[in-house]
């Protein structure tokens, strides 16, 4: 499993990919996230969570330094105790929620991702 962005032609990156970058470029390439690690810049954690969804939630906008550009993802948190500044790394789960839950077909939604966990 990858956690994919895209490199445009104007050297951007954004997570996730579009077919355009801000900038109007074309995509190039794909980066894979996992390979790097990222700084928390905010965090806050839900008490209010959807169904199928650990409460309460922690939550973590990160940015990553890939090659001098600046890629931010939002993302599960692995612990509540994250701070502003932690360095983390993204690690792979097989459900970000519980498939049975909520209204859609389990079927119908992809269960797997990332949470971001303090190094």
């Amino acid at each position: 499993m990858t956690m994919e962005a895209t490199r445009y032609e104007d050297g951007s990156i954004s997570y996730p990919g579009h077919p355009r970058s801000r900038g109007g470029a074309q995509p190039v390439e794909t980066v894979d996230l996992s390979e790097y690690t990222a700084e928390v810049i905010t965090w806050t954690t839900s008490t209010a969570a959807p169904p199928g969804v650990r409460d309460p939630n922690t939550l973590a906008i990160v940015e990553f330094d890939v090659e001098g550009e600046s890629v931010r993802a939002i993302g599960q948190a692995t612990t509540d105790e994250i701070e502003t500044g932690d360095d983390v790394e993204p690690v792979p789960v097989d459900e970000l929620r519980e498939p049975g839950a909520g209204i859609r077909e389990p079927e119908s939604q992809e269960w797997k991702g990332y949470r971001f966990e303090p190094v």
